[in-house]
């Protein structure tokens, strides 16, 4: 029997963060509710009007919360419910009973988390699942001008306005949606002007439909028709046929009920004619474009409630099916209906993606970090990295002024899109010590130390930098947000008494690097006679002080970066970044600092020879494959995750990470094959071109039997035989190995 990771019944999840405004929620009889505390130690309530709640366990009625604030969401007499205390363990549920339709608003109280304390507030996980027999559709994203439902198995035709907004659902999930769009003003002359695939994938670069989605769909005169603003499930196709009569004739299924059928009947109106096959965006089309060309499929991803919000570029007249496949996993085996709705031009919605960080979790939509106006005003042309929107360059500056400004004078970047966890109690070191490679209980407070974090097999979960706070207070800086669950479900395993909540909201985060950045900062930071001055600070330590003076903005500031520089990162409350911000960036302009985006971020770090997770590392690695051996000390005896096979890994070596170099201008890049005669060892991890070292250079992982420095390699380009490049090994980093300028 076929089991699904992600299972019914049919459910809406929504995560509130401690301390975030309180949300509102429509509910309907037979509905059950459930409030989750995800961190522990956070109070969570929950107001509605009588009658519509039963306590179905663990909640206490509590009049006394009822508020003027939280009353104004709700009509007439309310009552409210304590849900969840401030000593609610990590995990712990509260359930109701949804007995007549209406409104509830679930308020998570807290105050936000000072940069050097270690109390972050905690989530909650609100949890709504469909009555039997019945679907929900998400709450609307603002006042709706149109509602169109189409049935499992048909289509629909509307019409949008310029700037109108188009919101696609899938009902019930795992279900395809086709959909069409016309030039409305060339049907009018006489002319049929579509979603244009080919037009489409050149403008945007991609040679071949792939799963998930233009930023913008064109017509045949390369004209935008559509701009893709919200995506909640990140797997889609882009431009096979609708399905046809000809599809399900030649399965053996004649006469079944398909989409191209589907929308002659309904565009016939609007005077376009039919065809055989509609070439359609696939809308939630699980569809997979192998290396030999063939293209699979395989069950949709999205879940009940999943949406794509689209925004139209001209006067559209649009066409959506419920795609009518029953006869394979298509649409789950069984179609479903979908749901349409149309928002005023007048609308302002963020643009983003959804990530879960498990398949259970709830989604969470790209967001901004709390410095993303003054980015935004800069000239940032921003991408969507884990989550967040980060500057992948500056226009005025571009990567390459970028680079040179943090190799000769300074830069300053938005790193917020790290995650960070505070880890405390009384078994909080003894946590650490079993999960990390390194040895914690050689940090001492005010110390940064740079870690692995592996499986039991020794492949990594990720790498991170763990800051000591006080005896048994941590802070872990990493890149995955699984880190956090990984340690909560180590510490159940272990019976530790330990409190790991995620501060990641809490904490954003400016990079300040470069020659120049020790003297832009040391004016600018006031610290206690206590804490170390800015002047002072060593190489991965920190120091606890305010921008400002004594009466400042609180701040954490390490000595730590991932450019291979002096530099520092500031670490503030997000309603506090743009006064921060506002700071550094006064201080710094006079003496040549710029702002950085990844892109230039990206040379900086393989140059100094840093790892980055998917590229250096991933469970498949284990650290010394991965160039980071020197973070899993072979004095360490206290067992850990990972430690017997790190063991096994370390005595007989398979692969190593190893520096490259070419003088030749052909371009190496990421996943390029590595060859020594015919025989294939190994493969480029992470390459670039060097600014300062007028070269392209690389870092591969390869055979250890090729990997003595001056070993003689190649490229292989093409099929990987038709052209090759050659390549000496190198040790890295290929910038500042002696790490002078870091230390200095």
């Amino acid at each position: 029997m076929t089991a699904f990771l992600v299972k019914a019944p049919k459910r809406s999840s929504h995560r509130i963060n401690g301390g975030d405004s309180a949300r509102k929620f429509p509910v309907t009889a037979g509905e059950r509710l459930e409030v989750l505390g995800v961190d522990g130690g956070q109070a969570a309530v929950v107001f509605a009007q009588r009658g519509i709640l039963e306590c179905s366990s663990g909640a206490e009625t509590a009049p006394a919360f009822s508020s003027e604030a939280l009353s104004a969401f709700l009509d007439g007499d309310e009552v409210s419910f304590v849900v969840l205390g401030a000593e609610a363990a990590p995990g712990e549920i509260v359930s109701f009973t949804v007995l007549r339709d209406g409104d509830i608003v679930v308020d998570v109280p807290a105050e936000d988390m000072l940069p050097e304390s270690s109390d972050a507030p905690g989530r909650v996980d609100v949890v709504i699942y469909t009555a039997p027999a019945t679907s929900r559709l998400p709450a609307s994203l603002g006042p709706v001008l149109q509602e169109i439902h189409v049935p499992a198995a048909s289509a629909v035709s509307y019409r949008v306005r310029k700037g109108d907004y188009i919101q696609i659902i899938d009902v019930d999930g795992r279900q395809c949606s086709d959909f069409l769009a016309f030039d409305a003003l060339a049907l009018e002359e006489g002319r049929e002007c579509g979603l244009d695939a080919t037009a489409t994938r050149t403008v945007q670069g991609n040679a071949m439909p792939t799963p998930g989605l233009h930023a913008k769909f064109l017509n045949e005169h390369m004209q935008p028709m559509i701009e893709i603003v919200q995506d909640t499930v990140g797997r889609h196709d882009a431009f096979l046929l609708a399905c046809t009569a000809k599809y399900y004739d030649d399965g053996g299924y004649p006469g079944h009920a398909n989409c191209t059928e589907n929308f002659n009947r309904v565009l016939e109106v609007d005077g376009i004619g039919p065809r055989s096959g509609w070439p359609a965006i696939n809308f939630f089309f699980n569809t997979q474009v192998l290396e030999c060309g063939t293209i699979v499929g395989e069950e949709p991803w999205s879940r009940p409630g999943d949406y794509v919000l689209l925004r139209a570029e001209r006067d559209l007249v649009c066409a959506s099916s419920s795609c009518a496949d029953d006869v394979t996993s298509a649409n789950g085996w069984t179609p479903t209906d979908i749901h349409i709705r149309i928002y005023d031009r007048s609308n302002r919605f963020p643009k983003g993606v959804t990530h879960r960080m498990t398949p259970e979790s709830p989604p969470v939509m790209t967001r901004q970090s709390g410095f993303h106006d003054r980015l935004e005003a800069l000239g940032a042309k921003f991408v969507e990295y884990k989550g967040f929107w980060l500057p992948s360059y500056f226009e005025g500056y571009g990567p390459v002024s970028e680079y040179w400004a943090c190799r000769t004078k300074a830069c300053v970047m938005d790193l917020s899109a790290l995650r960070k966890f505070e880890i405390t109690g009384p078994d909080a070191e003894l946590l650490l010590q079993t999960a990390v490679t390194r040895d914690i209980r050689k940090l001492a407070v005010g110390q940064v130390v740079y870690t692995a974090l592996c499986y039991p097999h020794g492949g990594m979960l990720d790498d991170a930098t763990v800051f000591r706070l006080a005896s048994q207070a941590f802070r872990l800086v990493c890149g995955d947000d699984y880190c956090g669950e990984w340690l909560r479900k180590l510490a159940d395993e272990r019976g530790l008494h330990v409190r790991i909540r995620a501060s990641t909201d809490q904490l954003h985060n400016l990079s300040v690097q470069g020659p120049e950045s020790r003297k832009i900062l040391a004016p600018l930071v006031w610290t206690c006679p206590t804490q170390p001055d800015i002047e002072s600070l060593k190489w991965f330590r920190f120091t606890i002080g305010r921008i400002g003076g004594p009466e400042g903005i609180p701040v954490v500031v390490s000595r730590t970066g991932y450019t291979g520089e002096l530099g520092y990162e500031i670490w503030c409350h997000p309603r506090q970044a743009s006064a921060v911000w506002d700071a550094i960036w006064k201080a710094g302009k006079p003496k040549g600092m710029v702002p950085l985006g990844l892109e230039a971020l990206d040379w900086l770090r393989i140059e100094a020879g840093l790892a980055f997770a998917n590229y250096e590392f991933c469970p498949e690695t284990d650290p010394f494959e991965a160039g980071i051996g020197f973070a899993v000390p072979a004095a360490k005896v206290e067992d850990y995750v990972g430690r017997e096979a790190l063991i096994r890994r370390r005595e007989n070596p398979r692969q190593s990470l190893v520096g490259l170099e070419s003088h030749m201008n052909d371009r190496l890049d990421h996943g390029d094959p590595v060859y020594s005669g015919r025989a294939r060892v190994g493969v480029v991890t992470s390459a670039c071109s060097s600014p300062v070292l007028g070269k392209n250079i690389a870092l591969a992982r390869v055979d250890v039997s090729v990997a003595e420095i001056g070993k003689e390699l190649e490229i292989g380009k093409l099929d990987g035989f038709q052209k090759r490049i050659p390549v000496k090994v190198t040790s890295f980093p290929a910038y500042d190995p002696k790490k002078t300028r870091v230390r200095s």
